[in-house]
């Protein structure tokens, strides 16, 4: 039999427990997976969003999915605004503003895929 290649990471697992962070101001996160365990994204995370919270906007070198897990919020990219709820994956183009606030009265959870910053010649 060959070496595992499943990698199971949870919220409970040690490695990303030891990851939690201030997340653009008013969100918690916790690395899930990184450059330590993927070969082509950046990494996926988890965000938390307290009613009445905003990940403030900030701009990323990397595009990104921003997938609502529970709860409910504006999301804004670029110019465009629009409501999101669980089930709803966002597409970020490299270097577009976003703005995440959550709108309801549950914490808004959040999982973000990152792809790698891109190499321009």
């Amino acid at each position: 039999m060959g070496e595992n290649t499943m990698m199971i990471r949870n919220l409970d697992h040690p490695e990303v427990k030891a990851t939690r962070y201030l997340a653009h101001g008013e969100g918690i996160a916790h690395m899930i997976l990184d450059t330590r365990h993927l070969q082509t994204l950046m990494f996926l995370a988890h965000g938390a969003v307290a009613p009445g919270k905003t990940l403030f906007g900030h701009e990323d070198p990397m595009e990104e999915i921003y997938i609502i897990q529970k709860g409910r919020g504006q999301m804004q990219v670029g110019d465009d605004i629009r409501e999101v709820s669980a089930g709803d994956a966002i597409h970020i183009p490299i270097g577009h503003f976003h703005e995440l606030t959550n709108t309801g009265d549950e914490e808004l959870t959040i999982l973000v895929v990152a792809g790698l910053i891109p190499r321009f010649k």
